[in-house]
């Protein structure tokens, strides 16, 4: 099969027939439709994250977004047959058994295997997915719409309801990318009244036409001020990766507000601590089976929709490319 293989961090992934993966008895073998493009796909090329280094799989196919048809199942699988269209996310595998797992918090799982990280991905035409990890996909989802919902979806998903955000309060996204134009959407199912920051003009017009009540220029002097007219946000969800971002984010939290870490700097975050106003600092970590199948209901109900354009996986590097020069809006995804 085709697939693209990172070899060596910070070259180019290479394109390269490898075997296709044999499913284990409590496994499914999945022909891939789409893999979404993530960021964090990039930042795992680059080796940007060498806290996780000892959990990478090389050489390693990446790709965590993946959605596409179940052709073989193992001999212990019963809920899944060949057919059904199903999602593989970041969190391959998580044992059920710890703490955390039985906490509902699988997300956290200490001894999870990951998609495109410590196991192969989705950018290849077949993937290996562990069955009871394998979500199935509503049909009135195409491939391509369906497969950024499997991380920046979910992550976007999980950070608005953490915030605890109720009907007609304020919650700011900042950053209005893959993931933060769904986190608009979503916020206003929450019945939020969402503000959206960016530093183009381009993806706040984007933010408006998927219904921010207000947008505002990152860069804007009067900014500051702005937020302390209205009295504060409830809740900021930041998206981006951009320390600057945080910085104009805590800020514009009320007291008793909620910070939510989602996008990842490369430089470690610091707040003053004589100014946190009893601020609460949460982070996200994707999501669990239930988000995932909550967000592909909003999805399949129309009350959310990803700006996704297709590639081939031929132009993967290309679009890595672009990535890192900040030209994406939206998602990518490659459509085998």
């Amino acid at each position: 099969m085709r697939a693209a293989v990172i070899h060596e961090f910070k070259q180019p992934l290479t394109l390269q027939n490898v075997d296709v993966p044999v499913p284990q008895a409590d496994e499914v073998l999945v022909q891939v439709e789409a893999c979404g493009v993530c960021h964090s796909d990039l930042s795992i090329a680059d080796g940007d994250w060498p806290q996780l280094k000892r959990l990478f799989k090389i050489p390693l196919i990446p790709g965590h977004e993946v959605v596409g048809r179940v052709v073989k199942a193992g001999s212990s699988v019963i809920d899944l047959a060949a057919g059904d269209r199903v999602g593989i996310a970041w969190v391959h595998s998580s044992c059920g058994a710890c703490d955390l797992c039985q906490e509902g918090l699988e997300n956290l799982c200490p001894k999870q295997t990951i998609t495109g990280v410590s196991v192969d991905g989705g950018y290849a035409e077949f993937i290996r997915a562990k069955a009871s990890h394998a979500i199935k996909v509503p049909e009135v989802l195409t491939p391509e719409q369906a497969a950024p919902l499997f991380c920046a979806g979910v992550t976007s998903y999980r950070a608005v309801k953490l915030t605890g955000i109720q009907p007609g309060q304020r919650l700011a996204v900042f950053g209005i990318g893959g993931v933060g134009h769904l986190a608009v959407q979503i916020a206003k199912s929450f019945g939020a009244h969402v503000i959206a920051v960016d530093t183009t003009e381009g993806k706040l017009k984007l933010a408006r036409d998927l219904g921010a009540d207000q947008t505002l220029h990152a860069s804007s002097e009067g900014i500051g001020k702005t937020f302390h007219s209205m009295g504060g946000v409830h809740a900021a969800v930041v998206t981006s990766s951009a320390k600057a971002a945080y910085a104009q984010a805590f800020y514009a939290v009320r007291p008793a507000g909620t910070l939510m870490v989602v996008g990842l700097p490369a430089e470690d975050l610091a707040f003053p601590a004589i100014l946190m106003r009893e601020i609460k600092i949460r982070s996200v970590a994707t999501g669990t089976r239930q988000d995932m199948r909550e967000v592909l209901k909003l999805a399949a109900d129309s009350k959310i929709r990803c700006l996704v354009k297709t590639c081939s996986l031929s132009q993967i590097n290309e679009v890595f490319d672009k990535m890192r020069m900040g030209q994406i809006t939206g998602r990518i995804a490659i459509k085998m």
